[in-house]
């Protein structure tokens, strides 16, 4: 209703019309239904690129939203130009060494991996963990997200001990940062784990799968999806 009248009183080309746009959107989203999200935001990203510019902070989050719904569609194809155009446009708005570049450098790099583009992937990681640990600091939570990425794409390559020192890393800085109890805590052992049970050793795999259940047995409770996957 709020989209109807908007788009009669204000017109179908007006910042807010694309703003009920991207809301409703959002809700087809988050109920699962990609098909009628997609149009949407697509409508949604060419009024705000034409209304206010192709790089003002509600077409980028658009750009970031209809990412994320390829992604979640598991279209990865289609997601593509859209992540490596916002990687261009925070290049030119915010700079080659931003954290906001590093997000995008992040997201492009998740989408490679969605098509099995893991050498592409791991230059992306590489440059976006550069970044972040200039920007944030070598035990920052942020750092520590890259790194658990890194790994996870050198564990698909099945480089396992390029993998161990990053997912370590990562679970250093979490317990320090978050505590011993937080749940990417327990992430990052049961990631850690995982990579020591693909590469064989299973005396190593075993306390820390243990101890990731113990904790999310504890923070998220005995039906969580988390505790039934450890």
């Amino acid at each position: 209703r709020v989209l109807a009248i908007r788009a009669k009183v204000l017109g179908p080309d007006h910042a807010d019309t694309a703003a009920s746009l991207s809301a409703l959107a959002g809700l087809y989203f988050k109920g699962g239904d990609y098909e009628k999200a997609a149009p949407l935001i697509e409508r949604s990203l060419q009024i705000y690129e034409k209304a206010s510019g192709p790089s003002h902070p509600h077409t980028l989050t658009v750009i970031r939203n209809l990412i994320e719904l390829y992604q979640s569609a598991g279209q990865y194809a289609k997601a593509m130009p859209h992540a490596e155009r916002s990687l261009k446009l925070c290049e030119q708005k915010f700079g080659v060494e931003d954290a906001e570049t590093a997000a995008a450098l992040m997201t492009l790099a998740l989408v490679h991996v969605g098509l099995g583009e893991h050498s592409q992937a791991e230059v992306l990681y590489l440059r976006s963990l550069e970044i972040c640990e200039k920007t944030f600091g070598l035990a920052h939570t942020n750092t520590a997200t890259l790194l658990n990425h890194l790994a996870l794409n050198y564990q698909s390559m099945t480089f396992y001990e390029q993998a161990e020192p990053l997912f370590q890393r990562s679970l250093e800085i979490r317990e320090k940062a978050l505590g011993p109890d937080a749940p990417d805590t327990a992430m990052s052992l049961n990631n850690l784990a995982g990579n020591y049970l693909k590469s064989g050793d299973f005396a190593k795999a075993h306390p820390l799968f243990q101890q990731s259940l113990r904790i999310r047995e504890k923070v998220l409770g005995p039906d969580d999806p988390d505790t039934a996957t450890s």
